[in-house]
């Protein structure tokens, strides 16, 4: 990964909130896979045992790790409307952002519906289905969904085959309507459907998830158009306190808790806003004298590492436990034995960190290092070659 620019720390001018690489986003990313790798590895797995209270404490402090999804959903609408609005313009549209996502996505994402059934973690079905992205909608088809993070990357898959066409046929006022409209909307579908009595899938179908993905596009338009830095910054204060405000109010009424109207409707936008803001604010400091603070190695060398990782974890997790019961019973975690979870972390976590890490670096970027190959390339220029910076940053 590039590094800033030597003289960059010391100027007096802070960079543009958005540039041709934005680092900070790296650390945002390596936040949001560790809460997920957090919250899968205590939490969702340990709640219900009995430990001491440090312990208890820290499992409970796991939980809200799976609000990194919600960053990710803001994230990638960010990132994706972003690329598309950067190159709504040039040729071969379709074929280069598909192609682009495609060679960054699809390998690995195979390679682990494979892995899937040669371990024999997934029913065939339900690999069948995420094969087509519908990881997300097994419900429909009396199917399990056997691998839980595949329901976020089906619904960010719907987002890569749809989006395209809605940017490149809207001008930036229609495309800031539509993803406008979409953030209200949504919100309100939930509820609707919960008050119906139809209360499947308000957290995972991509109509009722997709909102997150619209704030992320709303925010590439913004900060496209004429706002000034301090009108961001504004914004940035705006959404980050509406957000705690709405959590803090909203909590007597179940906006913690998709278990009521409430919650159903509007915890998620409540997450999707905080989300919103932490975006903005990272990317504020991220052109500032404060930049130190967002640019943090560790982060970023997880955030590197985001995808394999959120993709491998759970069946490095899934492994640790067939090998314990089959070979290790005694390493099994239990109630009282709180070492065995850190343990179980340690081994496990750390094997899906290892082949996250060998996964990127010896495998996906085989296939990242073809993106210019496949495509077309443009004529040699008559006078002067072009000087465009590629703003594909996701």
């Amino acid at each position: 990964m590039p590094a800033p620019a030597a003289n960059s720390a010391i100027s007096s001018e802070p960079a543009a909130l958005i540039r041709p690489f934005m680092p900070e986003l790296d650390t945002l990313r390596g936040i949001a896979v560790l809460g997920v790798l957090l919250l899968h590895a205590f939490f969702w797995q340990y709640a219900g045992y009995s430990f001491g209270s440090l312990a208890k404490a820290f499992l409970r402090a796991t939980q809200p790790g799976g609000y990194g999804v919600n960053l990710f959903f803001v994230l990638s609408g960010f990132l994706i409307t972003g690329i598309l609005l950067d190159s709504k313009s040039r040729d071969h549209y379709y074929r280069r952002f598909y192609t682009r996502r495609a060679l960054r996505i699809l390998p690995a994402y195979y390679g682990l519906l494979i892995l899937l059934l040669l371990l024999r973690s997934s029913s065939a079905a339900f690999v069948g289905l995420s094969f087509v992205y519908l990881a997300n909608m097994t419900d429909f088809f009396g199917i399990a969904c056997d691998y839980g993070p595949l329901w976020s990357l089906a619904v960010e898959e719907h987002f890569y085959i749809l989006w395209p066409a809605v940017v490149r046929r809207l001008t930036l006022r229609c495309l800031a309507w539509v993803s406008a409209s979409l953030v209200i909307l949504i919100p309100a579908l939930r509820a609707t459907s919960f008050a119906m009595g139809h209360k499947a899938g308000l957290d995972w179908y991509t109509w009722f998830a997709a909102d997150g993905l619209a704030a992320g596009s709303l925010l590439a338009i913004l900060l496209r158009s004429a706002v000034t830095r301090k009108q961001v910054w504004t914004l940035c204060g705006a959404l980050l306190g509406s957000s705690v405000i709405a959590g803090i109010v909203g909590a007597p009424f179940g906006i913690a808790t998709r278990n009521r109207l409430l919650g159903a409707g509007l915890q998620w936008t409540t997450i999707h806003i905080f989300c919103a803001g932490i975006l903005l604010l990272f990317l504020l400091a991220g052109t500032s004298s404060a930049r130190r603070y967002v640019n943090l190695p560790v982060l970023r060398f997880f955030g590197y590492l985001s995808y394999g990782l959120y993709l491998y974890h759970m069946l490095a997790f899934r492994m640790y436990d067939r090998i314990c019961r089959n070979y290790f019973p005694q390493l099994i975690p239990s109630n009282g034995h709180f070492k065995l979870v850190l343990l179980r972390f340690v081994l496990a976590g750390g094997g899906a960190l290892a082949i996250a890490y060998l996964s990127r670096r010896f495998f996906e970027e085989r296939f990242l290092r073809m993106k210019d190959s496949l495509l077309p390339q443009p004529a040699k220029p008559i006078v002067v070659p072009s000087t465009t910076v590629d703003t594909q940053v996701a």
